[in-house]
């Protein structure tokens, strides 16, 4: 399907129908990630997920008229009005109409987990789409620039400027005078080394300008000034330049044009891990910048055609696995769990993923950030998640890291040079040693599944062992210590990280079966049901388990028992689920359930996960239906954020996270499903599957 064909679908879409709390425009990387923060895209300018403004301006130049269709200067032009807006797992499109014409700008970033090649390009495609609806003639001219602050982490900051060639493209770039390289780490940030890159087809027929000055240009008489602005460096706020470019058309109702341009910002390095520079997965072998964004031009209409086909099966699955509003949700998630995301290749050339834990600390590949997002990672491409493990069990191998159980992160991003968290490698202060050592036994034998394998785990087994014994002894009725839910503070005799622990040595005998360690499965296995029996007697108060075992009167979502559905580990009885399930219709709030009797907050990622543990289709969606109300409601105008409050809708923290890749934790529960869409992943799959 073209991306015209796509344009009558989309008009049958409400502009009003819904309403998402952010609206994906570019996600690669935490450092290249621009989104929309208002109800419609000329409301406001564009920003970076952290929401600092990183404008993009979009005007329409109808028979002389000017009309914004994005952004919100400058002020004396109109906008357009929008008609439509539409979210699909790679795609966003925007819909105006106004003065007898049709503009349709579509937003592709096609992260395509069964194209590695692909989805580690760092390049969004931006199309115009426009026709005549009154059947007249129009001399129509689409203008797009993109603020110099797109580049550098605060508008005080040197840029330089520059153009170039690539193969079928002209190539504008602006970046920081400094390029300071992996120069510092930190939560609330913005890039200040690499480049941003405009790249427009030659063959379009676009002008372009590299001005401060363009856009006033444009809407006096629809040109862009004939040289470029040559002075600098400057500051943003200090007549640094826009990168503009405009393009002519003559559109009438039987003769539609269309027009692309590429979004790009890379970097020649990625991560510093344990202090070796990566570079990025797409730079592995080489490759330049120009030749990246040659390749990426070359492959446009083979990209986007398998992305549109892409985004209808997936969305028709989720909602199949779990209804409208699921399916809305696994969708908004979608972009927004991998931009995340660091995507590096080690010294070998195979990947290596890192997220980075925006807007809670900022560290880099935290264990129970790992955890949550596994679902989705399981889902698409175990591989992916092997190349977020590795570094992790890498780093717990070494003679850094001396203590019996599994890190918590590996620094802070973008620099993975040991673990910043807590007591770091100094104490075992403020750890969290049962939380991680149980997220990794759960994930990797999650993974060796997935991947009908136990190849990762064999590498690793004697730190695994040691892990499980660890848990042996101290899993069953934790300390007073950390779980993932850390904002809630320390919490002793905590029933659902017990119930983590009881289930991941559960998959520990599954992993030591697979591998032939016959004493051992039999053993913990033996060991995995012997616990959960005996939690059921500890956690138990009347018609609901407690939130920790000497606490009566308390309650929690029990959201770890999923992998004892989802593995079929089957170690505890059926009336445990059935029982907090029923209690739980009971507390149900506006927004959702929340995450346990001390607070109305709740996590977005563990209530699909307690949602999965439902066996009937109304039971799971009476747990979406409020989420879906929460999505149309929320004053906290953000990228999705996993922890807010179920009576306000407001955001408590944490916004734009890897974590909401969690919400597939129902689509990984369906067996068929999941290995349908696993199937497709490739590791390193070669652009010639495109076609």
């Amino acid at each position: 399907m073209t991306g015209l064909l796509m344009c009558a679908a989309l008009l049958t879409v409400n502009a009003s129908a819904q309403r998402e709390p952010a609206v994906p425009l570019v996600t690669h990387d935490p450092y290249f990630s621009v989104w929309s923060m208002t109800d419609k895209l000329t409301d406001g300018p564009t920003r970076h997920w952290t929401g600092t403004e990183q404008p993009m301006r979009g005007l329409l130049r109808v028979d002389g008229k000017s009309y914004r269709v994005m952004g919100d200067s400058p002020r004396e032009v109109p906008a357009m009005n929008q008609t439509a807006m539409e979210i699909t797992p790679t795609h966003t499109r925007y819909s105006f109409e106004g003065a007898g014409v049709r503009c349709v700008l579509t937003f592709l970033s096609p992260l395509l987990p069964d194209e590695l090649d692909v989805m580690a390009r760092p390049v969004t495609y931006v199309t115009w789409e426009v026709s005549a609806t009154d059947g007249a003639k129009h001399t129509v001219e689409a203008y797009l620039d993109v603020d110099s602050r797109i580049a550098v982490n605060s508008q005080d900051q040197f840029v330089v400027w520059g153009r170039s060639a690539a193969k079928g493209l002209q190539v504008m770039s602006v970046g920081s005078q400094e390029q300071r390289v992996l120069n510092r780490s930190g939560d609330n940030l913005r890039a200040d080394w690499g480049y941003f890159h405009l790249a427009i087809p030659t063959d379009e027929q676009a002008a372009s300008a590299m001005s401060s000055d363009a856009v006033r240009s444009f809407v006096h008489d629809g040109t862009l000034p004939e040289e470029d602005d040559v002075r600098m460096p400057r500051v943003p706020t200090d007549g640094a330049v826009q990168l503009a470019v405009a393009f002519p058309m003559n559109v009438s109702g039987t003769h539609p044009v269309e027009r692309h341009v590429l979004l790009s910002f890379t970097q020649d390095y990625a991560i510093e891990y344990l202090n070796r520079r990566l570079r990025p997965y797409w730079a592995r072998d080489g490759k330049t910048s120009g030749t990246m964004l040659a390749e990426s031009e070359r492959d446009y209409a083979a990209v986007d055609a398998k992305a549109v086909r892409f985004d209808k099966e997936l969305v028709a699955d989720m909602e199949r696995v779990g209804g409208k509003d699921y399916a809305r949700l696994t969708t908004l998630a979608y972009r927004q769990t991998l931009a995340a995301n660091g995507f590096a290749a080690d010294v070998d050339g195979r990947p290596l993923q890192f997220p980075k834990e925006n807007f809670s600390n900022g560290c880099i590949s935290t264990v129970d950030v790992l955890y949550p997002s596994a679902p989705f990672f399981l889902f698409f491409n175990p591989a992916l998640l092997e190349a977020q493990l590795k570094p992790v069990m890498d780093y717990a191998a070494s003679g850094r890291w001396r203590w019996p159980f599994a890190p918590h992160d590996l620094g802070q991003y973008p620099l993975a040079d040991g673990q910043v968290y807590g007591g770091g490698e100094r104490t075992e202060e403020d750890q969290m040693p049962v939380e991680e050592s149980g997220n990794m036994l759960i994930m990797i034998a999650a993974m060796g599944r997935a991947q009908g394998d136990m190849h990762f785990a064999k590498t690793y087994w004697l730190l695994l062992t040691k892990w499980a014994e660890y848990l042996k002894e101290k899993g069953f009725d934790p300390e007073n210590q950390l779980s993932t839910d850390d904002f809630a503070g320390h919490l002793a005799h905590n029933a659902n990280l017990s119930i983590k622990a009881i289930d991941a040595l559960g998959a520990y005998a599954e992993m030591a079966q697979e591998l032939g360690h016959t004493d051992k499965a039999k053993a913990y296995a033996g060991l995995a049901k012997t616990m959960a029996a005996q939690w059921e007697t500890m956690a138990q108060e009347g018609d609901h388990y407690k939130l920790a075992f000497d606490s009566s009167g308390t309650w929690s979502q029990k959201y770890n028992l999923v992998w004892d559905k989802v593995l079929r580990l089957n170690l505890f009885p059926t009336k445990v689920r059935e029982t907090e399930l029923a209690f739980y219709a009971k507390h149900m709030n506006r927004y959702g359930l929340p995450l346990d009797s001390r607070k109305t907050y709740t996590k977005l990622d563990w209530e699909i996960w307690t949602a999965t543990l439902a066996d009937s289709p109304q039971q799971f969606e009476s747990f979406t239906a409020p989420i879906a109300a929460w999505l149309d409601d929320t004053p906290s105008r953000v990228p999705l954020t996993d922890w807010y409050d179920t009576l306000s809708g407001k955001q408590q923290g944490f916004q734009a996270r890897s974590v909401v890749g969690g919400v597939y934790m129902k689509a990984l529960s369906d067996d068929v499903l999941a290995k349908k869409w696993r199937n497709r992943a490739q590791s390193g799959a070669s652009v010639s599957h495109l076609q």
